[in-house]
Order: structure tokens, then C-alpha cells, then sequence
């Protein structure tokens, strides 16, 4: 007889009694300004040191410029100023975090640069180390919060960069962007 999942247990992604146990997802832990986040890792492709950013004229604040990729051009966004916290200020531990976010299954990945403050540790959780956001005291939008992680008992923000990063409402808020006039 099948075991259906209970409302508690669909929404912690736990499976139901019975089944097998999904294996830990791993994560990579960030930190934009003082707080921490966290990531997929099954959706980083590397981890660079800032290197020479060109910057793009009239781009909002987020947009920190193009980079070269082995030959590539690839937009870095500044994760913090995308999330609506205070830019980045590069430092000693600012690193790119290239990415592929694929906004939809059946859609192609595309390769960006997040541009964050440092990057700490791959750490894995299971199914009982992740619950739902909360809807209210958040620093950011809830949309942007995929689950909450438990690392060593704390809970940190898993970032749901297919939201975050998608090229589609990246290019409306580009196109939108009213840039300050020239003095």
C-alpha cells in the first residue's frame, strides 16, 4: 500500500514513511555583508578572485560589469545589491561565484558571475535540515529564499538563484533602469 505524505511532511520535503531517504544536498555558505547564505552547489560552476571588471555604462547599481571567462564575456551581478542590501565593497576575501541558472527545466543554463563578499565552506544538509521560509522577518525578499538550512543549529538562507538571477526579469529591470543625469 502507498504512503501518502503528509501536509507536514510535503512541506519540509521529507518523504513519506516508507520511502527511501533522500540523499544530503550540499551547499555552498556565502556571506553578502555580515550575514550568511547559501547556495547549491550543483549550480556553481567555480570560484574565481575578483579579477579586472569592465564596467557597463547607464547599468543599475547590480550590474558590477563583464568579465572574460577563457575567452567568454559573462555579466557579474552584484548579489547584495540584487538582493536590495548595500553594495558590495570589494575586499581581500570579494570573490566571483560563477553560476548556470536555468530558469525553467526545458530552458538553456546561462553562465553569471555573483559577486559576493566571501565564500566559506560546502557544507550538506538532509531533508530534515531544511524547512520552508518564513513569509515575514526576512532581510530580503521571501521570494528569493528557496528553504532555510540548519548549519551547526543555525538557520541560513538557501538563495533560490533561478528566481534571483532570472535573465528574463534581469533584462526588464536593466531596461527600466533611469539613469542619473549627468551634472
Amino acid at each position: 500500500m502507498d504512503t501518502v505524505p503528509s501536509p507536514q511532511q510535503q512541506a519540509a520535503g521529507r518523504p513519506a514513511a516508507g520511502a527511501p531517504p533522500e540523499p544530503p544536498q550540499q551547499f555552498l555558505r556565502l556571506s553578502l555583508g555580515r550575514d550568511a547564505y547559501a547556495v547549491r552547489i550543483d549550480s556553481v560552476r567555480e570560484i574565481l578572485e575578483v579579477a579586472q571588471l569592465t564596467p557597463l555604462p547607464l547599468m543599475p547599481d547590480f550590474v558590477r560589469g563583464v568579465m572574460n571567462l577563457r575567452g567568454a564575456v559573462v555579466p557579474v551581478i552584484d548579489l547584495a545589491a540584487r538582493l536590495g542590501l548595500p553594495a558590495t565593497v570589494l575586499a581581500r576575501r570579494s570573490c566571483v561565484v560563477m553560476v548556470d541558472v536555468r530558469p525553467a527545466p526545458d530552458e538553456p543554463a546561462h553562465t553569471l558571475g555573483v559577486l559576493v563578499d566571501a565564500v566559506y565552506e560546502v557544507f550538506s544538509a538532509g531533508a530534515a535540515e531544511q524547512e520552508p521560509p518564513p513569509r515575514l522577518g526576512t532581510r530580503i525578499d521571501p521570494a528569493f529564499i528557496r528553504s532555510m538550512v540548519r548549519l551547526r543549529g543555525l538557520p541560513t538562507p538557501e538563495l533560490q538563484l533561478a528566481t534571483v538571477l532570472d535573465p528574463a526579469v534581469l533584462a526588464e529591470l536593466i531596461a527600466a533602469h533611469q539613469p542619473a543625469p549627468l551634472h
